[in-house]
């Protein structure tokens, strides 16, 4: 995926009005920032679109395009610079992704002909949705090795010894990680409303105290 089919047309872009007079010009990102925010941010935004969509690689890669063009398309969004925008840019992919669940789902009750009512009892992917977007989110504020800890034990179910297999650190860093990893994570899920905060202190306690890294990383 790249930002290549996205429209390069400068700074500015004027279509004529009907009456043949110019409309005002509207700004839009300069490439140089785009491919900016491509280069700090596109991982980021495609692993949390792959959890969204269950895997879908190709709908991941749409959303993130879509996402790009949004912040091309509103060069005020990124004013405080690349490097402050993920926020701004998992929430548009969010609302993206949530837009294009619902329009799924529309096609398949037209092409199935149900009725709301027989969708009433029906899982309902949406709110799954929102907590995965503000989960990522929440993860790319910590340290990369608070993260990796949390994604190897909570996300991937691996039990401590498996993760730390995985990560190639002692199972007693794992645990420590994890406990700081947690405690750093719940105010932030808090600060954004998310339900996964609640479990946060029981998650805590899969790793305990611990006694701190011992590969110079630190806890």
């Amino acid at each position: 995926m790249s930002i290549d089919t996205i429209p390069r047309t400068g700074n500015t872009d004027v279509t004529a009005a009907p009456d043949g007079t110019a409309p005002p010009e509207r700004a839009t990102l300069d490439q140089h920032t785009l491919a900016e925010l491509y280069r700090l941010h596109g991982g980021y935004l495609l692993r949390a679109m792959l959890r969204a969509t269950s895997g879908d690689r190709g709908k991941a890669e749409d959303i993130v395009q879509e996402t790009l063009l949004r912040a091309w398309q509103n060069p005020a969004a990124i004013r405080r610079g690349p490097e402050h925008s993920r926020p701004w840019l998992f929430t548009v992919a969010r609302r993206i992704a949530i837009d294009h669940f619902r329009m799924q789902s529309a096609r398949a009750r037209e092409v199935f002909d149900e009725s709301a009512e027989e969708h009433a009892g029906a899982h309902d992917p949406y709110d799954e949705l929102l907590e995965a977007c503000d989960m990522a989110v929440a993860l790319a504020e910590l340290p990369d090795h608070h993260r990796d800890v949390l994604v190897e034990l909570h996300m991937k179910g691996r039990s401590v010894a498996e993760a730390a297999a995985v990560l190639g650190i002692p199972a007693g860093t794992v645990k420590s990680r994890n406990f700081y990893a947690v405690r750093a994570l719940r105010p932030i899920l808090e600060a954004r409303g998310t339900d996964a905060a609640g479990g946060a202190d029981a998650d805590a306690g899969t790793g305990g105290t611990g006694t701190g890294g011992t590969d110079g990383t630190g806890p």
